[in-house]
């Protein structure tokens, strides 16, 4: 089965299935910046691509989403990242599609 997880969205501390878990899991990554979290300074999305042209900086958004994704959370495997928002203003999120296990 897939799974659509976006940046927004509360934190459950107790998740009803190992699903909602994974995504949250994923969602937690998406919304974590690279040398934020004390202890483990690789954790989360780099952000270094902030001010390259929007295509560019696109595409090497979607390779760190997949490769934090598969490091950091590797029962979900990332199927697809499209943006939402206008890169021109400055915001743009990531939609991410995810399937879990042998679902």
């Amino acid at each position: 089965m897939k799974y659509e997880v976006t940046q927004t969205g509360g934190v459950d501390y107790a998740p009803e299935s190992e699903a909602a878990e994974i995504i949250q899991n994923v969602r937690t990554i998406l919304n974590t910046r690279v040398g934020t979290v004390p202890l483990h300074r690789d954790f989360g999305i780099s952000w270094e691509h902030v001010d390259k042209p929007l295509p560019v900086a696109m595409s090497i958004m979607q390779g760190v989403i997949v490769d934090a994704v598969s490091e950091f959370e590797p029962r979900a495997k990332v199927e697809k990242v499209t943006f939402d928002g206008d890169g021109a203003e400055g915001i743009l999120r990531p939609r991410v599609i995810i399937s879990i296990g042998g679902e």
